[in-house]
């Protein structure tokens, strides 16, 4: 997708804008999306170029493991990113952009973590872990969770 797009938290504190493409929605049904969510994350992403935070004071970025972070706005509450130590690019949440975003989903990675109560029917490509196209943290991470 070659587009401009803006989006922000539910309650307005965190703004951002992406400019160019965006790479299609890739659902993460890992343990962790799960659990931060309460379902699975829905998330494009773009290079940290061309991306712009307005409020970025008000993310605060949870270290989830020793391989990826996660921003969430710090009044709200509202999933906002995931971002994988030492990259250049960042995983935005779908749902935090405004409407019509032109965004199509892609794929689904992490599925043999999926929850139990729900079934992946929508024929997109299902991968155990994740794909060469999709960069994610792939290493097991502490305490037992699941993967990011």
């Amino acid at each position: 997708m070659t587009q401009n797009n803006h989006g922000a938290c539910l309650c307005g504190a965190v703004r951002f804008r992406t400019s160019g493409p965006l790479r299609g929605v890739v659902y993460c049904h890992c343990t962790q999306c799960r659990k931060q969510t309460g379902h699975y994350y829905a998330a494009t992403d773009v290079d940290d170029a061309r991306l712009a935070i307005e409020g970025a004071e008000n993310v605060t970025w949870y270290a989830a493991s020793d391989f990826a972070k996660r921003g969430f706005c710090r009044t709200c509450g509202s999933a906002l990113f995931w971002k994988r130590n030492g990259a250049d690019v960042t995983s935005i949440l779908a749902g935090g952009f405004e409407q019509p975003s032109g965004l199509r989903a892609e794929a689904h990675i992490f599925v043999a973590n999926k929850g139990d109560y729900y079934d992946i029917e929508d024929g997109l490509p299902q991968h155990v872990r994740s794909s060469d196209s999709i960069l994610v943290a792939d290493e097991p991470t502490q305490a037992g969770n699941s993967q990011e």
